[in-house]
């Protein structure tokens, strides 16, 4: 999978093209989807029909693919305030 734009696109966007055989769902890898944040990505996914994750793509970083009226839409939840101290 490969993951570009968002950094450069005015509107936040980020483009996915995914390698022949990526084992994420098909729902996933042909229809476009959204991305929504969530202050709390557990109690978000409650009652929603889970597509993939809950998963960690990037430090402080959580998210997971729901399906909803039929299309997937990602929920993202960013851990808030400081870095946790490394000793």
């Amino acid at each position: 999978m490969y993951i570009s734009g968002f950094d450069s696109s005015p509107f936040g966007i980020e483009w996915m093209r995914f390698e022949p055989g990526s084992p994420l769902p098909e729902l996933i890898k042909t229809v476009p989807h959204i991305a929504f944040e969530v202050d709390d990505l557990d109690a978000a996914l409650l009652g929603h029909e889970i597509l993939y994750g809950p998963t960690s793509p990037s430090p402080g970083v959580r998210s997971a693919m729901i399906i909803h009226n039929g299309a997937p839409v990602e929920l993202i939840a960013f851990r808030k305030g400081p870095a946790p101290h490394k000793a």
